[in-house]
């Protein structure tokens, strides 16, 4: 019994021959034998270690498949998982418990040229949606929208205008930073106020001075700062930063206005914020009745509008980034397997290399399941310590990829199956060159050269 490279002594003489095994077991292990031959569990564990650090390299070139791949499917799932609650985040960011009612796409009558299905759900619509459903509903903030140049002195900027209620403060989670929001009596009085996003603020403000009572035009218009809005970050659903927000009987009078076919002033979208986060869809579904029976519609296929929930929505962007983190992942663990191929390659050179060893053990008394047990124990070792290795360049790739914007998230579970499955790469592909080992005639394998 003997350790590759080891010096041992020429069989018969009990003089040492370079470059040959050792032939008495506890040379090797520091142990007596068990039986003749055999060594147990311990003594394997210590034939395969010296056999791994006596070739570095050899054993480093081993492993690197399965080290590659428990690093990758680490780091993609972690930064997957970093994906997918960052667009939870960003979503929930633009306000919770929402519904979000707007004409229905693929509307006849939309225009290539215009952009977008006819506008069909109006003022009147979201003054209804308001009054309806009492304390069900925390606020209603109809929004319309489009671009104009905002101008303080000689600076401009191009900004995206918004016309809404007050309400939009709350539903769609904006507090100002310093000022205030319009008011009811704003929104009646069609007052020129403006509650301005904080990239607005610093491109016409660029002195530093405070932009609340000041002027700005948008347009021909001359509005006066009432707020200014915190920077809310590239949140993914447009720049909120670039955001004007003006009365909206002011917008409508001062800027586009649209109207539907019976003449009333149409909307983008009219957002509703549940009270109880639990009543979304109960909610839902009332609204979409309600929205049917004010545009007189029986069919839920000829309806001009939509009712999105939020909680489904963020379900399908969800689902979306779960099932590409799976798949790379997937992708990733083909790694996994083909280090488990490397494995098995390198392991049969190695019972090649060995066979004189394998022969002189054999001789000695070992069992083929002593053999066997030795060449797992050292397959196993060098799959688990690829793993663990893999373990720390995964964990430290997918911090590297927070300086992308992505912050990774890290579960037990992948972690987990990354590591048991690359052990059990180990021993699955190492168990046909073990056994090969231990099939080898102890007579034929002293005659190898």
């Amino acid at each position: 019994m003997t350790v590759a490279g080891q010096p041992g002594e020429q069989p018969g003489t009990g003089q040492p021959q370079p470059g040959r095994p050792g032939t008495d077991p506890r040379e090797v292990t520091g142990a007596p034998p068990q039986g003749r031959g055999g060594i147990g569990l311990g003594g394997a564990f210590v034939i395969a270690w010296r056999a791994i650090v006596g070739t570095p390299m050899r054993s480093f070139l081993t492993a690197l498949g399965v080290i590659i791949g428990v690093a990758a499917v680490i780091a993609l799932t972690a930064i997957g998982q970093g994906s997918t609650a960052g667009v939870t985040r960003n979503l929930e960011s633009l306000g919770t418990n929402l519904l979000t009612v707007q004409s229905a796409r693929g509307q006849p009558g939309g225009s290539l040229v215009r952009g977008g299905p006819r506008q069909t759900v109006t003022l009147e619509d979201a003054e209804a949606l308001a009054g309806a459903f009492g304390t069900r509903v925390a606020g209603v903030a109809p929004t319309t929208q489009s671009s104009v140049q905002a101008k303080v002195g000689s600076v401009n900027t191009q900004v995206t205008l918004l016309g809404t209620w007050p309400a939009y403060e709350t539903v769609r989670n904006s507090p100002v930073q310093s000022g205030s929001y319009f008011t009811d009596a704003d929104v009646e009085g069609r007052k020129r106020v403006a509650v301005i996003g904080s990239q607005v603020a610093t491109d016409l403000f660029a002195d530093g001075s405070d932009p609340v009572g000041q002027k700005i035009r948008l347009g021909a218009v001359t509005f006066t700062v009432v707020g200014v809005l915190p920077d809310k970050g590239d949140s993914g659903f447009g720049n909120a930063n670039a955001q004007v927000l003006i009365p909206l009987s002011t917008y409508l009078r001062r800027f586009s206005r649209t109207n539907s076919a019976s003449g009333e002033p149409t909307v983008n979208n009219v957002y509703l914020q549940a009270a109880d986060k639990d009543d979304l869809t109960p909610l839902q579904a009332d609204v979409t009745a309600l929205m049917a029976e004010r545009h007189e519609l029986a069919d839920p296929e000829s309806y001009d509008f939509q009712v999105q929930n939020q909680a489904d929505s963020l379900a399908s962007l969800n689902s979306v980034t779960s099932t590409l983190t799976l798949l790379v992942g997937a992708i990733a663990g083909i790694s996994l397997l083909v280090g488990g191929i490397g494995i098995m390659n390198i392991m049969l050179v190695s019972v090649t290399e060995r066979t004189r060893e394998i022969g002189i053990r054999k001789a000695l008394g070992a069992k083929p399941r002593d053999i066997l047990t030795q060449f797992l124990v050292e397959a196993a070792l060098l799959s688990v310590g690829g793993g663990i290795i893999g373990l720390a360049l995964g964990i430290a790739a997918a911090h590297a990829g927070s300086a992308f914007g992505i912050a990774p998230v890290f579960s037990a579970a992948p972690i987990a199956v990354a590591f048991v499955f690359s052990a059990f790469v180990g021993v699955f592909f190492g168990y046909y060159p073990a056994a090969r080992a231990a099939r080898l005639d102890p007579v034929d394998s002293l005659r190898h050269e």
